[in-house]
C-alpha cells in the first residue's frame, strides 16, 4: 500500500500517509469480506430459490386451494392515512387463492378518509367480534369500534382504534384474529393471487416445526396494479424508483433466500411475514416500544424457540411476492432509511446478550454477528472510506491511478453482486421481466454507486447517530402515490 503513495513531504501529505497506512488495508479487506459474503449468499439463495421453483412445478395448488384441511389464515393490515391505496390492498387481500382466510384492517386512527372509504366501499356495519388479548399481549390504543360488511360473505373486519403506532395496531390485530396463522403486511402492499397458498406450504410441510415463514418483497412502482393484482410488472420512470427496484431484488430475491438456506434467517419483513398465532401470543407479539419491530419480532420468536430447546424452523419462501410503493421523494426516502437503521441499532443492541452466544446456535454465532459486521457498520465504512480517498487524491497524497482502480475493483464487487442477483432471480423464478427493464436494472446497479449509496449511507449514520443521542423515535408520515391502474 506505502507504494502506492506519491508524498510530497507536507505536513498535511503526512497526516494522509499515516490515516491511510492505517485506515486502507482494514478498509479494503472489509470491502472484500462484505462482497464476497455478499456472492456467497447470493449463490446459497440461488440454490434454495432453485429448489423452491423446481418444487413449485410439482404442487397442485389447486387441489390446497381447495382443500378443507389447509390452515386457517388471518391478513392483517394495520394503516394509518393509507387512502390511496386502502381499498386496492384490501382488494388484494380479499381476492386471494385460499380456502379459509379472513381480512382484518386496523385503522389506526388515521386523519384522513382512511375508515370513510372503508366505510362506502363494503357497506361496513357493526360488529360484535372483540380483541382477545390472552396474558401475554398487551394492547395500548382503544378500540373505537369492530366494523364488518352488511354482506356476510365477504370475509373482512375492520378494527377501529385510536392512533398508537403500526405495532400496536398490529397487536389489535392479532388480538382480533380467528385464525391458526397470521399473515402481517402493509396496507400499501397488494399480493399475487397464489401468494397465501405458496406461503403456507412450510406449515403444511413440517407443521411441528414451522413457527414462521417471510415471502418476497418487490416494488410496485412502475407496475400495473387492477382490482388489487399487478397485471403488468414494469420499471418506475423516477430513478430513486428505480434503485430501489434493484435493492429490493438483491436484498429479498437472493440474499434472505441464502440466510433461509443457512438456517439463519434473522429478519421477516413487516411487509409481508406467516407466523402461528400461538407464538404471537405466547412471545407478546410486536414491541411497540421498538421502531424495528420486524427485525426484534423475528429475533424474539428465535430467543423464545433457543430457550425452551424447541425444535423450530422460520424460513424464507422465494416465490409468494407481495408489491409494496416504494418512497418516491427524497425526504421521504431519507426518513425511511434513518427509521431502519435506527431500528437495526435497537434491536442489535437490545439482543446484544446473543451475539456470540452458542445457546443461540446459528443465530447468535454466525447471523447476528453478520449483522454486526455488515449491516450496522457497513455505512460507517462506505463514507469513512469516500471521505479517506476524496482526501487523498485532493492533496495528492496518493497515485490518482492506482487509487481510482482500487476504488474501481470494490465497486466493481458490488456491481457485479447486484447483476447476478438480478439474473439469477430471472432464471430462478421464470419473471417476465423485458430485455429493455433488465438493462435499466443493470444500469441501475452501475448508477446507484454514483452517488444514491453514498447519500443512503449518510441518512443511515443519521438515525444511527439519533439513536446513540437517544431523540425520540417518529415514524414519519411516508406519502404515497397510489398505484397505477392505467
Amino acid at each position: 500500500m506505502i507504494e502506492l503513495l506519491d508524498l510530497t513531504g507536507t505536513t498535511a501529505h503526512q497526516v494522509v500517509r499515516t490515516v491511510l497506512i492505517w485506515t486502507a488495508w482494514p478498509t479494503l479487506a472489509y470491502f472484500v469480506a462484505i462482497n464476497a459474503v455478499y456472492l456467497c449468499l447470493v449463490l446459497l439463495g440461488f440454490a434454495d430459490t432453485r429448489r423452491s421453483a423446481a418444487r413449485r412445478s410439482v404442487l397442485d395448488l389447486a387441489e390446497t386451494a381447495t382443500s378443507p384441511v389447509s390452515l386457517g389464515l388471518t391478513v392483517i393490515l394495520p394503516a394509518y392515512n393509507e387512502f390511496a391505496v386502502i381499498i386496492e390492498s384490501v382488494r388484494s387481500a380479499l381476492a386471494l387463492d385460499y380456502p379459509d382466510h379472513e381480512v382484518v384492517v386496523v385503522n389506526d386512527g388515521s386523519t384522513d378518509p382512511t375508515l370513510a372509504v372503508l366505510r362506502e366501499t363494503f357497506d361496513l356495519v357493526e360488529s360484535r367480534r372483540v380483541v382477545d388479548t390472552g396474558p401475554h399481549l398487551e394492547i395500548r390504543g382503544r378500540v373505537r369500534g369492530v366494523l364488518e360488511p352488511r354482506d356476510p360473505s365477504i370475509p373482512l373486519v375492520v378494527l377501529d382504534t385510536e392512533n398508537s403506532g403500526r405495532s400496536d395496531a398490529v397487536n389489535a390485530g392479532i388480538g382480533l384474529a380467528a385464525k391458526d396463522l397470521v399473515v402481517i403486511m402493509d396496507s400499501d402492499s397488494v399480493m399475487d393471487p397464489d401468494a397465501l397458498l405458496l406461503a403456507v406450504q412450510p406449515f403444511l410441510d413440517d407443521p411441528l416445526r414451522v413457527v414462521a415463514a417471510g415471502g418476497n418483497i418487490r416494488a410496485v412502482n412502475g407496475s400495473r396494479v387492477v382490482a388489487g393484482r399487478v397485471t403488468a410488472e414494469g420499471m418506475p420512470r423516477p430513478w430513486l424508483a428505480r434503485f430501489q427496484v434493484v435493492e429490493y431484488l438483491r436484498a429479498f430475491s437472493l440474499g434472505r433466500a441464502g440466510w433461509s438456506r443457512l438456517g439463519a434467517l434473522l429478519l421477516i419483513s413487516g411487509a409481508f411475514g406467516v407466523y402461528r398465532r400461538d407464538v404471537l401470543l405466547a412471545v407478546g407479539a410486536l414491541d411497540p416500544d421498538t421502531i424495528g419491530e420486524d427485525f426484534e419480532l423475528t429475533l424474539k420468536v428465535h430467543r423464545w424457540c433457543r430457550r425452551r430447546r424447541r425444535d423450530y424452523r422460520v424460513v424464507y419462501v422465494s416465490e409468494p411476492t407481495c408489491w409494496t410503493e416504494v418512497p418516491s421523494t427524497l425526504a421521504v426516502l431519507h426518513r425511511q432509511r434513518a427509521r431502519w437503521h435506527r431500528g437495526l441499532w435497537e434491536v442489535l443492541w437490545k439482543y446484544r446478550g446473543m451475539l456470540l452466544n452458542p445457546r443461540y446456535g446459528r443465530i447468535g454465532m454466525l447471523g447476528l454477528p453478520y449483522y454486526w459486521l455488515f449491516e450496522l457498520l457497513a455505512p460507517l465504512f462506505e463514507v469513512l472510506g469516500a471521505v479517506i480517498i476524496l482526501a487523498a487524491l485532493l492533496t495528492g497524497a496518493v497515485n490518482a491511478t492506482m487509487t481510482l482502480a482500487l476504488l474501481g475493483v470494490a465497486i466493481g464487487c458490488g456491481v457485479l453482486v447486484t447483476i447476478l442477483s438480478v439474473l439469477l432471480e430471472e432464471i430462478s423464478l421464470r419473471r417476465a421481466s423485458t430485455a429493455g427493464d433488465l438493462l435499466l436494472m443493470m444500469g441501475c446497479a452501475l448508477l446507484e454507486n454514483l452517488g444514491y449509496r453514498q447519500l443512503t449511507a449518510v441518512w443511515r449514520l443519521q438515525g444511527w447517530w439519533q439513536a446513540v443521542r437517544g431523540r425520540t423515535a417518529v415514524w414519519g408520515e411516508m406519502t404515497r402515490s397510489g398505484f397505477d391502474a392505467s
